[in-house]
């Protein structure tokens, strides 16, 4: 290691992987430092129930990585990355044994729908599907970080979502569209109701259609162990089992890049109460199970899908959105994001055998256990479910929040995704990524654009360092 390195990390989730190799690639001096033993943060695999289980401890199902143009201009297949895929993205069943989908095709899609709804959900998804390349790396660049590649696309994407999910969808008739794309606002966990969640919904849907929901063989920590294996090619170096407390707990540096929450960089760089207005979301309540066979799903659509919300209508959403969100209680029907990763890749379990994990909504800090109320949710959808657990392991908020300090309180969006802090975060400045510092910068999910296995906000931080160790 050199007497005064080009840029430190804190924190070796995908952004600050991300950050470290795009800085390496641009012939910089990096080190990456990690409080905990293995690298990874939201992108983990670990046997969390059973020996020959691989479990994902946060994210499985990765639209946003695949899609990610930070990820997609980097040779991570050479270190190992394969993206496996099941036959349907994502499926969204109903009571009476149907269930709507998110498929690879359009016309799949809408068909799922209805008669009465799939046409407008043609005209919707179609002309931002044609120019989707240049649109994802536009809005994943935001707040401008480069001038926009298809400025007319993207402000036509914006006049669509930024306004809320319940408007966009009143173009709709049924409840088969408006459940599965309340689903898919879900997943930020921000309320239905909110500003921009329609571009949110929207993102979903076209990554799914554009290159589909896979998981990675072999779990997420290949997509973290991908980049260090690149970062580590480039000359960069890695330590892990190092805690930072402050920042002369570091090496000599002309710039240091946390992939922290802001609360934590607040605390080490001695930034006093500069991100007190910052929030924090709700949380989850997770269980990883191993199966002794596949999820029996009444639905055979589900049973073909990488990822099953269980909703089922859009009511039930928004009512456990709100118990999670603005309530202290956990809903007592959650509604569930459910992932079988096995059935894309077999490897993940024993012959015969899968992994599976669900999470319902629960507010920040809960102490409670959903596991009950989780299963019965199952049951409606997959009776005889409870017949097919081999084990399980339950991780609530506190438990979430002891394996990733990011998740304040269980928040696994690092920061409420509700409200402005949806667009502009950690705060309202036009350099989300730089601090009164001018050698510190975040670059954690806490930034633009947000929540995800993407590396972007990684990517665009790197982006403010760069310029920054030009300058000086």
């Amino acid at each position: 290691m050199s007497a005064v390195l080009d840029v430190v990390v804190v924190g070796a989730g995908p952004n600050g992987l991300t950050a470290g190799v795009e800085l390496a690639r641009r012939g910089f001096s990096v080190a990456v430092f990690e409080a905990r033993g293995t690298v990874g943060g939201g992108a983990r695999t670990e046997e969390l129930t059973l020996p020959g289980f691989r479990h994902d401890p946060c994210s499985a199902a990765h639209p946003l990585g695949i899609n990610s143009p930070a990820f997609r201009d980097l040779p991570l297949d050479r270190y190992g990355l394969e993206w496996l895929h099941a036959g349907l993205p994502m499926a969204h069943p109903f009571p009476d044994g149907s269930a709507a989908v998110l498929s690879r095709s359009v016309a799949e899609t809408a068909a799922s729908f209805g008669p009465r709804d799939a046409g407008a959900y043609r005209r919707l998804i179609t002309p931002f599907l044609a120019h989707w390349d240049t649109l994802v790396r536009d809005f994943m660049s935001l707040p401008l970080t480069a001038l926009p590649r298809d400025p007319l696309t993207l402000a036509r994407f914006g006049l669509a979502g930024l306004p809320p999910s319940t408007w966009l969808t009143r173009r709709f008739h049924d409840e088969r569209f408006k459940a599965l794309f309340a689903g898919l606002v879900a997943h930020v966990i921000a309320p239905l109701s909110g500003i921009g969640t329609g571009a949110v919904g929207l993102v979903f849907a076209l990554a799914a259609h554009a290159r589909g929901w896979p998981v990675a063989r072999g779990g997420s920590q290949a997509i973290s162990d991908a980049l260090t294996a690149y970062l580590k090619d480039l000359g960069g170096a890695v330590h892990t089992d190092y805690e930072v407390k402050r920042l002369d707990d570091l090496p000599p540096a002309r710039a240091y890049v946390f992939d922290t929450s802001p609360t934590a960089l607040a605390r080490i760089a001695g930034f006093g109460g500069l991100y007190d207005q910052y929030r924090y979301g709700a949380s989850v309540f997770k269980v990883d199970y191993a199966l002794d066979g596949p999820v029996p799903w009444t639905a055979p659509e589900a049973r073909a899908a990488g990822t099953v919300q269980l909703g089922p209508t859009r009511a039930d959403i928004s009512t456990a959105l709100h118990a999670a969100s603005r309530t202290d209680r956990a809903p007592e029907t959650p509604f569930l994001i459910t992932v079988q990763p096995s059935v894309a890749d077999p490897t993940r379990a024993p012959e015969g055998k899968h992994v599976f994990w669900a999470y319902g909504h629960v507010p920040n800090g809960w102490d409670g256990d959903l596991t009950d109320a989780i299963e019965r949710q199952l049951e409606r959808f997959a009776p005889g479910f409870r017949d097919r657990v081999l084990a399980r392991a339950t991780a609530g908020p506190p438990q979430l929040a002891a394996k990733n300090a990011n998740y304040v309180g269980g928040d696994i969006a690092c920061g409420a995704a509700s409200g402005l802090q949806l667009l502009l975060r950690p705060r309202l400045t036009a350099h989300p990524y730089r601090t009164p510092h001018p050698a510190v910068f975040l670059c954690s999910s806490a930034t633009p654009p947000g929540p995800g296995v993407h590396g972007m906000s990684g990517h665009n931080a790197a982006k403010a360092v760069w310029k920054r160790l030009r300058q000086s």
